[in-house]
């Protein structure tokens, strides 16, 4: 774990990493191979294709309910958009198909292309949401058993270079400090929750590399104050973005960067990709007119200020009530927490091809 960064040194920090996360993380040399890289997608409800569906938990971490999938699925599929997540573009562009949840009957036979463990409300300690999600220690089980049948399947050379080669997708770590806003709790001022919170996510990391995973691609925490439902708690600024939660991402987001550096020169063959989802989220939602969007702040689904109530659907013990916008095709926000498919798909696309160079992990061998 790295030292604590000093509040002193704190600005100057992120001013180095905005600029470094326009320099290529990833080195490694590539060539074409015959088998596509398998996709592993570890996380919360940015990455959850309904895995919630299956699991005894309220719907505040559900989102098997209209209006939600009406774009792209029209029908609901438990995905919190109304269409496609980031984690399934991306394996549109490593030309895998759409990865099925874990626990959905019968996924076995997508395991040669990868598997989809993430969980909405999941964060990167046990503890947060505990009992209504399936934890990260849990997602991990999950793929050892998905190793398992590979082996059973496939012996254990062929097995070992389908993980060896794999991808492993994550995007964890919001619900660790949501969870604290939005059910009261004391905030923690010193930088070791962030420090036990990307901890928690660097054990599950080393454990899939002790298993041979070497490529792993990351999203930093988004601008978790500008999201509709903390905005809305904001009373000293009616429009201004709750600072704490802001502060506390950007926190994360130094730890995470610190951490991954180290990791990279610590193990062996160790290759990643950090997206920068904070840097490219806020800019949509300060300048959405440049992205070719219409609304920044205010969510397509959703009731009260910025629509930051998460009723959406009407099936959540917040309420029933919800307003729905015309077209989610211009707003960055489809609901009070999370992005709709314009917005994830604009993402994916910048993380496909952006100075993240995530393409490149699927090139190496």
């Amino acid at each position: 774990m790295s030292k604590p960064l000093g509040t002193s040194n704190f600005t100057l920090v992120l001013l180095i990493i905005a600029c470094c996360f326009h320099i290529p993380i990833v080195e490694c040399k590539c060539q074409k191979t015959k088998e596509k890289a398998s996709l592993f997608i570890f996380g919360d409800s940015f990455f959850d294709v309904g895995n919630n569906n299956y699991i005894n938990t309220t719907t505040l971490d559900q989102a098997n309910f209209k209006p939600y999938g009406e774009t792209y699925f029209k029908f609901p599929t438990g995905r919190f958009s109304d269409g496609r997540l980031i984690s399934d573009l991306i394996a549109e562009y490593a030309k895998l198909p759409l990865l099925p949840p874990f626990l959905q009957p019968g996924s076995q036979h997508t395991y040669y292309n990868g598997a989809n463990f993430a969980s909405a409300g999941a964060g990167s300690l046990v503890t947060t949401f505990q009992g209504f999600v399936i934890d990260m220690e849990t997602q991990l089980k999950n793929f050892k058993k998905v190793k398992s049948w590979l082996r059973n399947k496939l012996g254990k050379g062929k097995s070992q270079n389908i993980l060896s080669n794999a991808v492993y997708l994550f995007s964890i770590g919001s619900n660790d400090y949501l969870s604290l806003f939005v059910t009261n709790s004391s905030i923690p001022i010193s930088p070791q929750y962030q420090q036990m919170v990307v901890g928690n996510l660097t054990t599950i990391v080393n454990e899939i590399y002790k298993i041979g995973g070497r490529k792993f691609g990351f999203l930093n925490l988004g601008d978790l104050g500008c999201l509709p439902g903390l905005r809305m708690l904001n009373s000293s600024n009616k429009n201004g973005c709750l600072e704490k939660a802001s502060n506390m991402a950007k926190l994360h987001n130094v730890e995470l960067y610190n951490t991954l550096f180290k990791l990279k020169k610590k193990l062996k063959g160790f290759k990643y990709s950090l997206y920068d989802f904070n840097s490219s989220l806020r800019k949509r939602i300060d300048h959405p007119s440049k992205y070719g969007l219409k609304e920044g702040k205010i969510a397509c689904c959703g009731i009260g200020r910025f629509r930051g109530i998460h009723s959406c659907g009407g099936k959540r013990p917040v309420g029933h009530k919800f307003e729905l916008c015309q077209n989610p095709n211009m707003h960055v926000f489809w609901d009070s927490y999370h992005l709709t498919e314009t917005t994830y798909h604009q993402m994916a696309a910048e993380m496909w091809n952006g100075p993240s160079t995530f393409k490149s992990l699927f090139r190496c061998s």
